[in-house]
């Protein structure tokens, strides 16, 4: 087995990823944080600064012309070449203190943008995996359009699937049979997800509530809290997409060919496994279906160490395995929830199981080929 560290991210900066359809209220949600100051401290990246309309709040240019000190105490910055670049360029600065110092950083996307190349790059790249945590996904979603969104766009599908906490806004503009049709349809895209419904032309949304009732991290302990981080027992608990979708008792929001294509499932095992089987597991859905494995995250129970081990990938692409101090519960077992384009449950299942029963990778390569395809 790998030689595994101890999971440290606490040390990191977290990152709030603010994501949603066009249209959908992204940009009005952060513009009402930032002008409410409910963000001191923090880092703002937004794609253009004049989309936000904060200009009034500017009082003074920091080092660049792409940084600017806001009233509220935070930081904020344009995206001019990528958001790669952009992450490395202020945490050198913060490291040079030619900057204010800041505690987290909101990225706003755009409204077209797929939320997972921007997960792999923020959970996997090296240099921003080093300084940087991804702590919550947040999708704004348009109560008058965001079924056609759903219909219509897969990007819209995946920043529903992805999220931690759902917004639904422009509540007023519809009918209540219609906002509790797409409610309904939210939450089976995306069971475990908290769901808040607003106007944001009246109703405030404070920052210490969007942001710490998804926070994966205990402020005292500083310790990863699983249950949090991963709510692996609400996948287990609730039917997948696909079970409730072919439900007769399913009587009011439909569900499109894009929201089938995405299945949210955990796959739990109480007795432990070797890491080399854990290892080939992950190595053959990443060879044969890796572009499909939109979010892979969980704990596992080896037969090579007490404590539980960290795994976490998006696509093709997983960091190394890191341990936990302690395990979240009394018992100890591996759950691993999976967030995927196209796969099942049983197949990826049916994958682990060949290998637990001693088949080798070759004959469980041939196998999958024919499960994953």
């Amino acid at each position: 087995m790998k030689t595994l560290g101890r999971e440290n991210s606490y040390s990191r900066l977290p990152i709030h990823l603010i994501t949603g359809f066009l249209g959908s209220g992204k940009t009005t949600l952060l513009n009402q944080l930032l002008q409410q100051g409910d963000l001191p401290k923090t880092a703002v990246i937004v794609n253009e600064l004049g989309d936000i309309g904060i200009d009034h709040l500017l009082i003074k240019k920091v080092t660049t012309e792409e940084i600017f000190l806001l009233e509220g105490g935070c930081l904020c910055c344009a995206v001019r070449s990528d958001l790669l670049h952009t992450l490395e360029e202020l945490f050198h600065q913060y490291q040079q203190q030619q900057i204010p110092a800041f505690e987290q950083v909101v990225i706003e996307t755009t409204g077209l943008a797929d939320p997972v190349p921007i997960l792999r790059t923020l959970t996997t790249d090296p240099v921003i995996s080093a300084n940087y945590r991804l702590e919550n996904v947040i999708t704004t979603v348009d109560a008058v359009y965001g079924a056609h969104s759903l219909d219509e766009y897969a990007e819209a599908v995946k920043q529903v699937a992805l999220a931690n906490h759902l917004i639904l806004t422009k509540i007023d503009q519809v009918t209540a049979v219609d906002l509790n049709s797409l409610t309904q349809r939210l939450q089976r895209c995306n069971p475990t997800a908290s769901l808040q419904t607003v106007n944001l032309q009246q109703d405030r949304i404070a920052a210490k509530v969007l942001f710490n009732n998804t926070a994966s991290y205990h402020p005292h302990t500083r310790q990863l809290e699983v249950n949090r981080w991963l709510p692996a027992e609400s996948y287990l608990n609730t039917l997948s997409t696909s079970t409730i979708a072919n439900s007769s008792e399913v009587t009011t929001g439909h569900l499109s060919h894009l929201d089938h294509q995405i299945k949210t499932f955990c796959i739990e095992q109480t007795a432990p496994l070797h890491w080399i089987t854990l290892e080939h597991w992950i190595q053959l859905l990443t060879r044969l279906r890796g572009k499909d494995l939109l979010r892979v995250k969980g704990i596992a129970y080896t037969y090579e160490t007490d404590l539980p081990v960290l795994i976490q990938g998006v696509q093709h692409i997983f960091q190394p395995p890191v341990t936990l101090d302690a395990w979240p519960g009394e018992e100890k077992r591996s759950q691993i929830v999976f967030i995927t384009r196209n796969i099942s449950k049983t197949m990826i299942e049916q994958v682990l199981q060949k290998l637990i029963h001693g088949h080798s990778p070759i004959e469980v390569s041939q196998a999958a080929l024919i499960l994953l395809e």
